[in-house]
């Protein structure tokens, strides 16, 4: 029997996160936060913030560029770049365009994705479908945000951003390896605005006064995005196991959106996966929003905690409210 539509895996990952570092004994002068509560409860000790003159798609091409080197390929064997992320670079073009240009990626069409911090696992989830069904051989997918730029640094919720990419290719596979299942949800049933960055778009176009009111900045309800986060990961990530007939006791390592350390000891507890197989960086790294998944898969890459054969599972959880989850035989 002829397959039809081709299975998909990931080949190469990359990331980077600017040099400029803001510590929680930073951020202790310039709002009312402290430091120790900080990483005691959201599990955050410092946070990586992009230079003046660094926008969302220098980081995504640095880490674009990290992805080709690690497959082994070069910017013209890309078909497709698509590039999650909250904060573009402008309105237009695209910072997928962008990255194009500053990767010499001429062969590649580039697009956008908007899903906030489930970015990453929506564009995987569309790259994939692009290589399943032959359209395109070779997919770059990037999480990338600078959510600095975007931050009322005088505001407390201040301590739960900084500013990163992260990038994975995707080809097609045998049989036997790469994504197992995707799914992806859209809840918008239930405080819907709990994250949000309410100025900047054609609802509210930014003004002179708009903007000394702070409506560029995003808005945050920690206690719902809290609620929010630890009944939605469960709900996805249960289901992409129903879907795939593995259970909880099957999967090797959880790759998952790095909100706080909370919503992921909450989150493993809920799920019943011991903690040691949830993998977390929001200690160096704080929440990079899309680019959060990405760049621990880039970790987790390098650093040989991925084995081949080893079934990873994906989760994120955004602003909307987007969340999903998504299973991979590891290939590489």
């Amino acid at each position: 029997m002829k397959q039809l539509v081709r299975n998909v895996k990931i080949i190469g990952t990359g990331s980077y996160v600017p040099e400029k570092v803001y510590t929680n004994e930073y951020l202790e002068t310039i709002c009312p936060t402290n430091a120790e509560w900080i990483e005691k409860n959201v599990g955050i000790k410092e946070r990586h913030i992009a230079a003046d003159n660094e926008a969302t798609s220098d980081l995504a091409t640095a880490a674009g560029r990290r992805a080709l080197a690690d497959a082994e390929l070069r910017p013209e064997d890309i078909d497709l770049i698509i590039v999650a992320t909250s904060t573009p670079d402008r309105k237009a073009p695209s910072t997928a365009a962008f990255v194009q240009h500053k990767l010499n990626a001429y062969n590649a069409v580039a697009f956008d994705l908007c899903a906030v911090c489930s970015g990453f696992i929506y564009g995987l989830s569309v790259g994939c479908q692009y290589i399943a069904s032959g359209v395109y051989n070779n997919v770059m997918v990037i999480g990338a945000d600078t959510f600095s730029k975007i931050t009322n640094w005088s505001d407390r919720n201040c301590i739960f951003f900084g500013d990163g990419a992260g990038a994975a290719i995707v080809t097609s596979s045998n049989v036997t390896e790469g994504f197992l299942a995707y799914r992806l949800y859209t809840d918008t049933s239930d405080h819907m605005l709990g994250f949000t960055i309410p100025g900047g778009g054609s609802e509210i176009p930014l003004t002179e006064d708009n903007i000394n009111e702070g409506l560029q900045y995003f808005q945050m309800d920690g206690h719902q995005v809290f609620k929010s986060a630890t009944v939605a990961l469960p709900h996805a990530i249960n289901q992409v196991l129903l879907d795939t007939g593995l259970t909880i006791d099957d999967i090797d390592i959880m790759i998952p959106h790095q909100p706080s350390i909370r919503i992921l000891q909450k989150t493993a507890e809920i799920i019943g996966l011991p903690f040691e197989k949830v993998m977390h960086n929001m200690e160096k790294y704080a929440n990079t929003s899309a680019g959060t998944v990405a760049i621990m898969l880039d970790e987790c890459n390098k650093s040989g905690k991925l084995k081949k054969g080893d079934i990873v599972l994906f989760a994120a959880v955004g602003s909307g409210w987007t969340y999903g989850a998504s299973i991979i035989k590891w290939a590489k």
